[in-house]
């Protein structure tokens, strides 16, 4: 068997080639100036948070929030330059308790000799709360300005002595116009456009997703499979490129803001919106199950008994997914979205509910009237258990007309159906009772 070679000149010096491994286009293009960074206007233009920062060349301890590729990395380093602080980078999924301390001791040695530290800490939603913790002492007593960047919402990822101690900063999604200022810069580096028609451009705009990284690296897919004078249009450019995964990890916040659009546009009865959300959420690889078990949800908070069909309709889209899979079963839970969506809207039943439940924990030692207790021993008949009880189904209209709440409680209303679907009808039969009850004024 021929031994590998372990020393001597490398195959690629050998053939004439740069052994030197070529720099990928997006690090090439990272930009050299804040005013080269694209997209994020609302922090670095003429007013944006960090323009006015950087006014005082004075920086406090940041968070920088927003999906991948939006410059949250470069943005860090070039406030560094901007303030002359040394720019120190560090993980927080390869970085432990015993790597921090060394970063904070060679912090404090640099700020002995004049020079302070901008720790950039990419992932910090990955540090547990201990670990967390043991950035306060160093913030406070100014050894680092901390600028942390996450995917993730801060709210729910950090711990609240770090959120007190520093300002968190939204960066956003690219939108096309941006995506297309990066394409340019590519193609002027490059020194060739992108062998791409129109709509195939703008197809490959969309599938960056906002991210600016992600619409490099396509770019640069197609760059290299193009022959020469080659123009690709939209489907021989999606062969190419094999279409990117949209952005969305079901366990952290893209699937939460993607539920989350979808029960509001359920709510406010827009079935157009709902199927766009529902058609995201199934593409980016959601479980079904879960998507119309929250149908199910919405069918009984928003919808109720305005009209109680909604969550039979969603039941039977659950039963019809199970029965048939995917893809076929879908289909059942987009004719729930679209039912539930444009159904008559009603949280009257929740709300109830909930009025009930805050009453019950409150008062919930009373004991019932006994005119509606059993009465199974001759104690409880002598106690008065039970006297008085009218048989509703024998009084006229099948309705006495009696008080069923404790006595030391009165009466409670927490139903308050409106004018809106099937719960008019509800309504019309509740006032209806409530005059019944008024003018026969059965009490105890």
């Amino acid at each position: 068997m021929a031994k590998r070679a372990t020393s001597g000149p490398s195959l690629f010096a050998a053939a004439g080639l740069d052994a030197a491994a070529p720099r990928p286009l997006a690090d090439r293009l990272r930009p050299q100036a804040l005013l080269e960074v694209v997209g994020q206007d609302h922090l670095l233009g003429p007013d944006g948070a960090l323009t006015r920062m950087l006014a005082t060349r004075s920086l406090g301890s940041l968070v920088f929030w927003g999906p991948p590729g939006t410059g949250k990395t470069t943005v860090a380093r070039l406030l560094a330059d901007a303030t002359s602080l040394h720019f120190e980078q560090i993980s927080a999924i390869f970085t432990g308790v015993a790597d921090l301390k060394k970063v904070f001791d060679a912090a404090r040695a640099r700020r002995e000799t004049g020079q302070g530290t901008l720790l950039f800490v990419d992932e910090i939603h990955r540090f547990n709360r201990a670990q967390q913790d043991s950035f306060l002492p160093v913030m406070e007593d100014g050894t680092i300005v901390l600028v942390g960047a996450t995917t993730e919402n801060p709210s729910f990822e950090l711990n609240a002595p770090l959120l007190s101690r520093a300002r968190v900063l939204v960066f956003k999604s690219l939108d096309e116009a941006a995506i297309e200022k990066l394409l340019s810069r590519a193609e002027a580096i490059e020194g060739r456009p992108l062998p791409l028609d129109a709509d195939a451009r703008a197809a490959l705009t969309r599938m960056a997703d906002g991210d600016g990284r992600a619409s490099l690296t396509l770019a640069e897919e197609i760059w290299r499979a193009a022959r020469p004078g080659e123009t690709f249009d939209t489907a021989a450019m999606q062969g190419i490129v094999q279409r990117r995964a949209p952005i969305y990890d079901k366990s952290q916040d893209g699937h939460y803001n993607l539920i989350s659009a979808l029960h509001k546009s359920v709510r406010g009865s827009d079935p157009d919106a709902a199927l766009y959300y529902l058609a995201r959420m199934l593409d980016a690889g959601e479980n079904p199950l879960y998507i119309v078990r929250r149908v199910v949800r919405m069918a009984i908070e928003d919808i109720g008994l305005a009209d109680p069909q909604a969550l039979v309709v969603a039941n039977a889209a659950k039963d019809a997914y199970d029965f048939l899979g995917s893809p076929e079963g879908e289909l059942a839970i987009a004719e729930a979205v679209i039912y539930v969506a444009t159904a008559p809207k009603s949280n009257a039943a929740y709300t109830a509910f909930g009025a009930a439940m805050r009453t019950a924990k409150e008062r919930g030692s009373l004991l019932p009237p006994k005119h509606i207790l059993n009465a199974p021993t001759n104690l409880m008949k002598d106690e008065g258990y039970g006297r008085g009880y009218a048989y509703d189904h024998d009084a006229e209209e099948a309705f006495s007309g009696r008080d069923y709440f404790p006595d030391a409680l009165g009466r409670q209303t927490f139903y308050d159906p409106p004018e809106r679907g099937f719960e008019r009808e509800i309504r019309k039969r509740l006032e209806y009772w409530a005059k019944l009850r008024s003018a026969r004024s059965v009490k105890e």
